[in-house]
């Protein structure tokens, strides 16, 4: 009994090291007074620090006391304090529409350009309703490394 035990913690520690690292952020309501209908509890980011080039995933856990049917994520990108990019995505292509109330995730993967330029960024997120109601916004922070040394051959 006791080798197979050995096998399968050889085996987790091996998955852990193969998969990776993700990094839970802190996150700032842009209005801190504010008491917006969407929580934002956290957010995730896979892996961290995001390459240039790689895929990344974000994840965002959030809360609602009102259904929602729709609507979008406004996007604003800066990096080391200026601004560098914009986007708006359809909220129902980042998460399950309609959005019942309780807990629900919010997830987008992105390959950013190989030529990112290492670093610190500050992601702004707006969350939308179909009527272009603001729900909530937040602001949180991720770094860009360097990208991989290993050649392609």
């Amino acid at each position: 009994m006791m080798p197979q035990l050995s096998t399968i913690t050889l085996l987790l520690f091996s998955l852990f090291l193969l998969s990776p690292p993700a990094y839970a952020t802190d996150i700032r309501y842009c209005d801190k007074k504010a008491d917006y209908e969407v929580k934002v509890s956290g957010v995730e980011i896979s892996p961290s620090p995001v390459t240039g080039g790689q895929p990344a995933t974000f994840s965002i856990s959030a809360s609602t006391g009102k259904a929602i049917s729709g609507g979008r994520l406004d996007l604003d990108v800066a990096y080391f304090g200026w601004h560098v990019h914009s986007e708006t995505h359809d909220l129902c292509t980042e998460t399950s529409c309609p959005v019942s109330t309780g807990d629900f995730m919010i997830s987008h993967s992105q390959v950013l350009p190989e030529f990112t330029p290492p670093g610190s960024y500050t992601i702004k997120m707006k969350i939308l309703d179909a009527d272009k109601r603001q729900l909530s916004c937040i602001a949180f922070d991720f770094s860009v490394g360097f990208g991989s040394s290993v050649a392609a051959i």
